[in-house]
């Protein structure tokens, strides 16, 4: 009886959730103007921003920007190869967004007059031993199944908030703090995509970096809240549907369920 009215509660919360959701949706004046069908597609990170802007660059923000731009390198050639092993439309989609996200660190390299790896044209070869080693494991692992695969997609994600966060305390430049702001939003995004791939298959997402709350937050909470205008959820599944007022109240109810399950299961009582 005490599960029953557990669960019933749990449901009221999730009706409340998803209701607000929708409230805040109908607050929006107008559609991203970014968003478009059938991909991952994003506002510019650098056009954009601080056009004028110049700052002489530290040699630990020249580290983070020769280290950022393999890394979303890395997340690009695994999703690339995980697609065509396993032809999931997410890996597909989201690979298109890390290229995106490679040339906005590639525009700061540039911008500043630094030397980019010679290999960002190449799938599967790093100048970086640390991130070639890598990508070879997560190929391995997703290479399980397709379960593992989603999952190696969402350790990417989790593993590039992490680390733009750690190289975002150590610059004061405004160009290199906007675009990794933006990068982030991006990884939050595609974490959810992934997270929401595996919900549908019925595996309940843990935390594999980042600590668990940060990663219910970045769940429960609304795409783009960085200015990274992306398609609706169905877009970035590979589906081509308009985002719109049910697309909200789809990815509102499943997230704030997704959120319920790994609550009560945490308290011994799946739902």
């Amino acid at each position: 009886m005490r599960k029953m009215w557990f669960g019933i509660g749990l449901i009221a919360l999730l009706i409340g959730m998803s209701l607000g959701a929708v409230s805040a949706w109908r607050g929006q004046p107008e559609p991203n103007p970014y968003a478009q069908l059938g991909a991952v597609q994003e506002a510019p990170m650098l056009n954009g921003t601080l056009t004028d802007y110049y700052a002489d660059l530290s040699q630990e923000e020249i580290d983070g920007l020769l280290y950022m731009v393999e890394e979303e390198k890395l997340a690009r050639d695994v999703y690339l190869t995980l697609y065509e092993q396993w032809g999931l439309p997410v890996f597909s989609n989201i690979a298109k967004s890390e290229q995106t996200h490679m040339d906005s660190v590639l525009g700061l390299i540039e911008k500043y007059n630094l030397t980019a790896p010679d290999t960002l044209d190449q799938v599967g070869v790093f100048t970086n031993p640390e991130l070639q080693e890598l990508y070879n494991q997560l190929v391995e692992m997703g290479s399980q199944s397709e379960v593992d695969a989603l999952n190696v997609g969402a350790l990417i994600e989790e593993t590039d908030i992490k680390d733009l966060e750690d190289w975002m305390v150590q610059t004061d430049n405004e160009d290199i703090k906007q675009v990794y702001s933006n990068l982030m939003a991006g990884s939050e995004n595609h974490l959810r995509a992934f997270v929401s791939q595996l919900e549908g298959m019925g595996v309940d997402y843990m935390a594999q970096v980042l600590p668990q709350e940060q990663v219910d937050e970045i769940l429960v909470s609304t795409p783009g809240h960085r200015m990274m205008g992306h398609g609706s959820m169905n877009a970035m599944n590979g589906q081509s549907a308009q985002p719109g007022f049910w697309d909200s109240v789809e990815n509102a109810f499943r997230h704030a369920w997704g959120w319920m399950n790994r609550f009560a299961h945490g308290l011994g009582m799946p739902l």
